[in-house]
Order: C-alpha cells, then structure tokens, then sequence
C-alpha cells in the first residue's frame, strides 16, 4: 500500500461522516427506524443484499469454495431455497406484517398471542444478533491486521468509530443509502479480484485447464443430512433446499434486521419489487464470488509466490489467526497481485462489508429496544424524546457488538459455527410463533409459547445428542414441531384467541411463477457447472 491507498481508504471514511449529517433530520420513530416508509425498491435491495453479503462472505465463501477441504460450488446450495422462502413470505406474511404499521416486527406476536412471546423473541434476538457482529468485525479487524498492518484494536475502532456516528446521525436512511454505496463497492470488488485473477492465470481457457474438478459439483442428490456425525456439513440437495426453505422465510420475514427494511417501503408495489429482486438477485451475485473463488484457489496451487505469501502471512500472525490460514487468500492476493489505487478501493470493499452488517444490527437492535422495551415504560414519550433515546440505544448497541469484537478472542475458533447453529435452533420456532399468529385463528398464547419452547428444546436436543442430523433442518423440524405442539395444546386447552390485527393476502401469482421458474433455472444452472468448466 502506498499514499494513495490511504488517501483512498480516509476519504471514503470522511463521506460516511458526512452521509450521516446529511440524514441527520428524524422526527419520529417512522423517521428514525423506517427511513419515513419512503424508500424505494432498488435502495431497499441493495441494502438487504449488502448486509447479507458481509465481511465474512466476501472472504470466507471464496477460501471456502477455492481452497478449503470439503469446499466448492456446493456453497451454492446455500442459495436453492431463497426464491421459494421469498414466494412465501410475499403471499402469506409480509402483506400483514406490513399494514400492521409496527417498528419491531416483534410487535405483532404482542397484538396476536401477549408480550411473552414478543418479549421472548425479542431478547433472544439482541443477544445472538450482537454477539454474532461482534465476532464478524473481530475477524475482518484480525484480517486487517495480518495483512495490512492495520493494529487489530485500531481497525476495530475505525470500524466501529465511523459506522456508529453515521447510524447514530442518520438512522435508518443513512443506514439504507450507506448500504447502497457499500453493495456497489463490494461487487466492483468482486469483479476486480475476478479480472486481476484470471489474467494472473494466464486466461480463462488456463483456468479451465487446471481448475480443481472435484471443487465444480454443486449439486448432490445422494447427501439426505442424515449421516452427519463425523462433523463434515452435508451440504446435499434437500436438507439446503428443504431447510434453506425455512431459514430463509424466518430470516427475511422474522429477523428484524432484514424485515425492518421490508417495513421501510412506500407500499406493497414496493415490496413486491423488493422480494423479488431478493429472489433473483443473490444467486448471480452468489454465483459471481464463488467463481472468483474458483480462480484465486487454483491461482494459489499454480503460483508459489502466492503460496510464499500466504504461509509468510499465516506464521507471523498464526496466534491470532490459527485455523484461519484460508480465511487470507482474497487479502492476500488483494495487497501482493493488485496495483496500488485499486488496493485501496478493496481494501475499502472488505472495511465497507464490515460496517454496512454492524450498521445493520445496531439501527435493528435499537429499534427492537425502543419498541419492545423502553416504550412499554415509557409510553408517551414525546417524538423528540423517542429519537434521542433510539439514537443513544444506538449507540449503546454499537458498543456491546465492539465489546464483543475485542474479546471474541476467547471463544472465536468455534463461535462462527456456534452461532450457526444457535440461529438454527431459533429460526423455526420464531417462523413458526408468525405462521401461527397470521394462517392460524384458534390458536392462543399458552399454545403458541408451549409450541415455541418445544420446537427450541428439541433443536437443543438434535444438536446435543444426534450429531447425525445435518444443522439446515433444524430450520423446517423446529417450525413443524412448534406449528404441530401449537394447535394440538391450543384444542386440548380451551381458551380464547385474540384476534390480532387484519390478516392481507397479497395475489402475486405473476411474481410467485417468475420465483418458481427461477429456482428450477438455478438447479439447472448448478448442475450444468461441472461441463460447463470442464
């Protein structure tokens, strides 16, 4: 790196400082937390697009798919059950949600069953979610460091510093706009390692040739998850399609990071546009960082400089990074093979994925404390009142996910995996308390909080004592467990329902065809890949 590397990366800094300021005008919690429900789809997209594409992908995925044991284009499979997750929740949960005119989206288990469930949901959700950006801004700050020299402790402050101000400042349309800029980045990233990689290669037709055949197979029918006990993830056709189907719904329709962009829409037209390009979108993108995955794995096994490089970087730094030495193809490769300028846009690119997941959570985790909790004590707080705590809640939240940065350390060499599970064991619990409060009427909320309990405790147990069955479908067994113990506990215990708020049905069959059409497409796609590259 050079001066105009830095002048690059200080820069781009100063205009999130200012992007912030310029946002700077909330009235309300609408303002604050919904961006004053005027966003448009493209933004909305972008955004939610952004905050999934985190640091940990841009770097992880691409080792995972080049290099790793075990790894490859089955990393695709992860993206099967996304249109099919997005088809639902268009018809059945979002239209409700929507009208409802809630911040949380917790708020509606409130409405439907009682606070329990809401306030239940709620924390768990604050707690995994900070903890899990804690531990992302952890390893892009050691990511710095290693191959940078970035001070660990410094890049988490720049990180957090920046990110935290402009959330702080702007709330929910800084956040979004924030996004915006980021995502872009971030796929100029990947295109750049893309076109520097292949003409270190020699060309594609050179990659073709020496690319790694058994990396190419994304598809496998064979591989049910159901023998998953030496601790190799099954990544097979149906438990990622299956599974992915209900993590997916959970994630978009339920996470309030993901759904708090949902609720920041003009209309349901706007919605409608951004559930689709949800659908259609992230499989190219995904499909784009894996092949560049593809061509710096085998640019590592065919250049020994690059190899040189990589152990030079893993043993000075191996303390802190050990099990990680993957983790540093796509940084190493970024500071060794490109021109300077460029570094520093990528190195940007890795900062960016960084800060767009953590202004995520905190604007999320903010307005969950507001709604859920403080406005339950302080109901008639004035709308000047309501923004200075949402932007102080804010910045509490900022410093909880930074605290757990600086001491992942202890515990990070199996928290990634951890955490992985642990949304797991919640997704379909949490999917199934919605499912039960929207598609069902009788069900009350002594059934409903015994279903979500059943539905988590045996997850617990899937996880704890049958190692056998793949983590993917903990997603569908936990929504069909809970769903089940619901209804069952509901029509043994008579007690009265509330009715909760309206219940809207959105007809998208035009949209639910094009999603439909577009998951056959993909496995097609995905099966076709081995010729394709061979």
């Amino acid at each position: 790196m050079n001066y105009l590397d830095y002048i690059i990366i200080v820069a781009y800094l100063i205009g999130f400082l200012g992007i912030g300021y310029f946002f700077k005008e909330n009235k309300s919690s609408g303002d604050y937390f919904l961006g004053g429900r005027s966003m448009g789809w493209l933004p909305l997209s972008l955004s939610t697009m952004a905050t999934q594409l985190s640091a940990i992908s841009f770097i992880s995925a691409p080792a995972f798919v080049g290099l790793k044991e075990g790894g490859g284009l089955q990393w695709l499979t992860y993206e099967f059950g996304v249109p099919l997750a997005m088809a639902f929740l268009l018809i059945a949960v979002i239209p409700t949600l929507y009208k409802s005119g809630i911040v949380s989206v917790y708020e509606y288990l409130e409405n439907r069953f009682d606070a329990s469930s809401r306030l239940l949901i709620s924390f768990v959700f604050q707690i995994s979610r900070s903890v899990a950006t804690g531990v992302m801004v952890y390893t892009m700050a050691l990511i710095l460091q290693a191959t940078v020299g970035i001070d660990f402790w410094i890049s988490i402050l720049i990180i957090g510093v920046i990110t935290l101000v402009y959330s702080f400042q702007g709330g929910m349309k800084a956040v979004i706009w924030g996004d915006v800029i980021q995502m872009v980045i971030l796929f100029f990233g990947i295109l750049i390692c893309l076109f520097y990689g292949i003409s270190e290669l020699g060309g594609f037709e050179n990659f073709l040739t020496n690319v790694d055949q058994d990396r190419l197979t994304a598809v496998d029918f064979s591989k049910w998850g159901f023998d998953n006990a030496d601790g190799k993830d099954e990544f097979g056709f149906w438990p990622m399609v299956i599974g992915g189907f209900f993590l997916y719904a959970s994630y978009y329709g339920t996470d309030q990071t993901q759904s708090q962009r949902l609720l920041s829409a003009k209309g349901m037209p706007t919605i409608k546009k951004l559930l689709l390009a949800n659908g259609l979108f992230r499989f190219p993108l995904t499909l784009t960082y894996c092949i560049m995955g593809l061509v710096l794995g085998t640019l590592l096994l065919q250049d020994l400089s690059f190899q040189s490089l990589m152990d030079a970087t893993y043993q000075t730094n191996i303390e802190s990074l050990e099990g990680k030495k993957a983790d540093l193809m796509v940084p190493v490769f970024i500071i060794n093979y490109l021109p300077n300028g460029v570094i520093g846009i990528l190195i940007v690119a890795i900062m960016s994925a960084a800060m767009s997941s953590l202004s995520s959570t905190v604007n999320s985790l903010s307005a969950v404390s507001m709604e859920d909790f403080v406005k339950r004590f302080k109901p008639n707080m004035s709308d000047k009142s309501y923004v200075m705590n949402s932007r102080l809640l804010s910045l509490f939240w900022g410093l909880v996910c930074l605290f757990f940065a600086f001491f992942a350390g202890n515990i990070e060499g199996t928290v990634i995996e951890v955490i992985n599970k642990v949304s797991s064991v919640f997704y379909g619990p949490i999917l199934a308390a919605f499912i039960l409060a929207i598609l069902t009427k009788k069900t009350h909320a002594l059934g409903a909080n015994i279903g979500i309990v059943s539905g988590v405790l045996f997850n617990m147990y899937l996880w704890l004592y049958v190692p056998e069955i793949f983590w993917f479908w903990w997603n569908a067994i936990g929504c069909l467990l809970t769903v089940a113990v619901a209804l069952v506990v509901s029509n043994l215990i008579k007690k009265k329902a509330n009715e909760g708020l309206e219940v809207v049905f959105y007809s998208g069959k035009k949209e639910v065809v094009i999603l439909v059409g577009f998951f056959i497409m993909i496995i097609l796609i995905s099966l076709s890949l081995p010729s394709m590259f061979s």
